[in-house]
């Protein structure tokens, strides 16, 4: 099945009617689905590199403190015992991987339902065309703010190579996110207040989501 988006101009002026995918644009966004996506995407950047030291590798010296018995005290085997200042960290945190995969289904699933929720809000633009010959700031600048005035704007790319001057343009502006149609960041797509795609780009991003 097939739905009708509208294609703008820069000016927001509406040109023509496209068909897209129901099946990407247009289904009941799963957000259980979308949670799980995003969360394995921030446990892939998890660097892992939180390190302690155990009582056996603090320095200090491994004798007795005192005798066992008669000085009224508590026995102390070693004063890089954890109660001890300077002493060993129990159960402190050590180097570890916390990346895991999921399933590409799920992925796919979070994807397209990131989608159809933009569009079900209105809060996804069809531009006819997003060119950018110099590759500034500026230009870009000027040119999405005709549209979009959010906080956070991602723009949906078909990696031309004219989009690698939209991408070196985007580079200097904190609050958008320049993405490869075949190439998503759940997180990035959720958490914009609009997504931008080309009339080129959400074609492909169609078919690539729906193979």
């Amino acid at each position: 099945m097939m739905m009708k988006a509208k294609v703008v101009d820069l000016n927001g002026k509406e040109l023509r009617e496209i068909d897209l995918l129901d099946d990407v644009f247009s289904i009941e966004p799963n957000k259980s689905v979308i949670y799980e996506a995003i969360k394995n995407e921030l446990a892939n950047l998890r660097q892992g590199t939180s390190s302690t030291k155990t009582k056996a590798e603090v320095s200090g010296t491994g004798k007795k403190p005192w005798k066992q018995k008669g000085t009224g005290r508590a026995s102390f085997g070693t004063s890089r015992n954890p109660v001890w200042r300077h002493g060993g960290i129990a159960f402190g945190p050590k180097p570890r991987d916390f990346s895991y995969s999921i399933p590409k289904k799920v992925k796919t699933l979070a994807y397209k339902s990131i989608f159809s929720l933009k569009n079900l809000e209105k809060n996804m633009v069809i531009l006819d065309k997003l060119v950018v010959e110099n590759g500034k700031t500026k230009d870009l600048r000027i040119q999405v703010s005709k549209l979009l005035n959010e906080s956070k704007v991602s723009i949906i790319l078909s990696g031309s190579e004219s989009d690698k001057l939209i991408k070196r343009a985007g580079n200097n502006l904190p609050n958008l996110t320049c993405l490869n149609y075949n190439m998503l960041t759940a997180h990035a797509l959720y958490y914009s207040e609009k997504v931008l795609l080309t009339e080129e780009s959400a074609k492909l991003l169609g078919d690539y989501l729906n193979k």
